[in-house]
Parts: structure tokens; C-alpha cells; sequence
């Protein structure tokens, strides 16, 4: 009896488009049809491979290995210190080396590079003027394809926030912290001395056209009498002869120029404070906080 359900002739259609005995056709095909097809796809895929290769030599040779192409979208100057905080904040007892120390480790690590050990060679390093003598930007750009020397930047010339006077604690041991500040890296960038008149009053009598002076201030009317004194220390801002940097390939040793700030403040209480460069091209964004000023709450224990 012949079994329900089964199609006889499924199996022998199956087969039949796989390989048809009368046509001499495999799965549809004859021989010279499938060598057609093949012909047409190795030719356009052959086609597509060289176009997709030839636009990436174009875009590469288009590209140069020195210097961004475009950077029309890099917010200049970024502005940061170290040591950084979270939300904002740095806080700490001074008579408790463990609260601190993670903010001098940090401070250590950033001025590691800037040991005169380190700075020694003089076809990769060059003295491009004295801790708090300003010069004018060295432009180098006929250099093009020369690998240029770094400006030597000591962190001896930080002083008080060198680390050196005071067993590296950076002034948090004696309640008075520093903070190691510095302009991002942009490459090819030239920062703008401002104009006296366009400074804060604080800043005029000691105005050089040669530096970008960098002040702070509280960030709110309140805590203005609970800070005590503020010191500068490097060249009491940035100067001009330490740009334009040239990218990683051209300018492997650069040192960023810093500045180092020391805080005294009212013991046990929070202080808001705002740091702020000043130049004819640094615009601040409410949309960035690092945009030529920083904003940082300190408060110094002692209980």
C-alpha cells in the first residue's frame, strides 16, 4: 500500500534542478551560462576593489602625517590642572597624609617629565629663555619635516609647587595646596597675548605681551574673605616662546609650559574658585567648563 502523504515527485524535481540530464543544466544553469556569470562578477568585484584602493591613496596622500588637515572643531585652549578632582572638589586633612597623597602621586606623575635629568640632550632639548622671562613665539614651520627641539621647562622653576622644598607634598602637608596648571595640547596653535586694558585689575601692573596671564578669584561673593592669599609660580602664566606646538611626530619631547598656583585658604571650610586665562583668541563656553577656566571647590582640614 503506498504511503500517504509523500510527494514522489518531490525528490525527483529536487534533483532534476540540480542537474538536468537533457539540458545538461547544473542548478538552473548550462556551463557556459555559469562561466558568463562568473566572467561578469570577478570583473566588477576586481573593479570595485581597485576604485575602493585608489580612494583611500588619494585620501592619504591628501593627508598630512605633521599636521591636522582639519581642526576647525577643537575647542582651543582647553585649560586643566593637576591633581584633578571629583565633582570638582578637592578636599583634605592636612595632618592625614592618606587623604592627600593621591593628589600629590598625581602631581608627581605630571612633573616626572620635567626633571633636569631628563632634559639634558641638547639635540632634542633647547634653552628658550629663564623661569619668569617671557619671549615671543619661535615660529618654525620652514622647519617642515625636521624633528624640532623641545624648550626646556624645569619644574625647579615651579618653586613653592616643585615638590622640591617640601619632601614632593606640593604645600597640601601645610594646608597651602598647589595646583599644577596647563594649556591642552593644539597642534600648529599660537595663543594671542590680550590687550592691558582688556585684563583684570589685578593683572595690569603686571602685564607682558609675551604671556597669557592666567588669575583666579572666588567663584562666588561669599567665600572671597575666607581665601587668604594667592601665589603664582613658573612664569605666572604661559609664554609665548613655548608655541605653536608640532604635533607628536615633529615635536616627540614638547613640554607644555605650566603654571603652578598655591591656595591659602580658611581652614574647614569650602572655598568655590575659578581660574581663567586671558588672551585676543580664548572665548569661554558655558557648554565647557575647561574652556580657557576651570572651576574648582577646595577645602583644607585640620581636625
Amino acid at each position: 500500500m503506498a504511503d500517504k502523504g509523500v510527494d514522489k515527485g518531490a525528490g525527483k524535481g529536487f534533483w532534476g534542478f540540480v542537474w538536468n540530464s537533457e539540458s545538461k543544466a547544473f542548478m538552473g544553469r548550462t556551463g557556459s551560462s555559469w562561466l558568463k556569470i562568473l566572467v561578469f562578477y570577478t570583473i566588477l568585484y576586481v573593479f570595485l576593489a581597485m576604485f575602493f584602493f585608489a580612494t583611500i591613496r588619494m585620501l592619504m596622500f591628501s593627508l598630512s602625517d605633521t599636521k591636522p588637515t582639519y581642526q576647525d572643531r577643537v575647542e582651543r585652549p582647553g585649560l586643566s590642572h593637576t591633581p584633578r578632582s571629583e565633582k570638582e572638589e578637592i578636599s583634605f586633612n592636612m595632618n592625614k597624609r592618606d587623604t592627600y597623597e593621591k593628589y600629590t602621586n598625581a602631581i608627581k606623575d605630571l612633573l616626572a617629565s620635567y626633571e633636569d635629568g631628563h632634559q639634558t640632550e641638547e639635540l632634542k632639548y633647547m634653552n628658550c629663555g629663564e623661569a619668569g622671562e617671557p619671549g615671543p613665539s619661535i615660529d618654525r614651520a620652514n622647519e617642515d619635516g625636521e624633528e624640532k627641539k623641545a624648550c626646556r621647562f624645569y619644574k625647579s622653576w615651579l618653586e613653592d609647587c616643585s615638590g622640591l622644598k617640601d619632601d614632593n607634598t606640593f604645600g597640601f602637608r601645610d594646608g597651602k595646596p598647589c595646583l599644577i596648571v596647563k594649556f591642552n595640547r593644539v597642534v600648529r596653535y599660537t595663543p594671542t597675548a590680550p590687550k592691558n586694558a582688556s585684563l583684570p585689575e589685578a593683572l595690569q601692573a603686571n602685564f607682558d605681551p609675551n604671556r597669557i596671564p592666567i588669575h583666579c578669584t572666588s567663584k562666588i561673593g561669599k567665600d572671597k574673605g575666607k581665601i587668604v592669599e594667592i601665589k603664582y609660580f613658573g612664569f605666572g602664566g604661559f609664554p609665548l616662546q613655548y608655541y605653536p606646538y608640532y604635533g607628536k611626530k615633529l615635536h616627540p619631547q614638547y613640554l607644555q609650559p605650566l603654571v603652578g598656583i598655591k591656595f591659602d585658604i580658611a581652614m574647614n571650610e569650602l572655598v568655590h574658585m575659578e581660574c581663567k586665562v586671558f588672551g585676543e583668541d580664548i572665548d569661554y563656553s558655558d557648554k565647557d567648563r575647561y574652556q580657557g577656566r576651570f572651576n574648582v571647590k577646595l577645602r583644607v582640614s585640620n581636625e
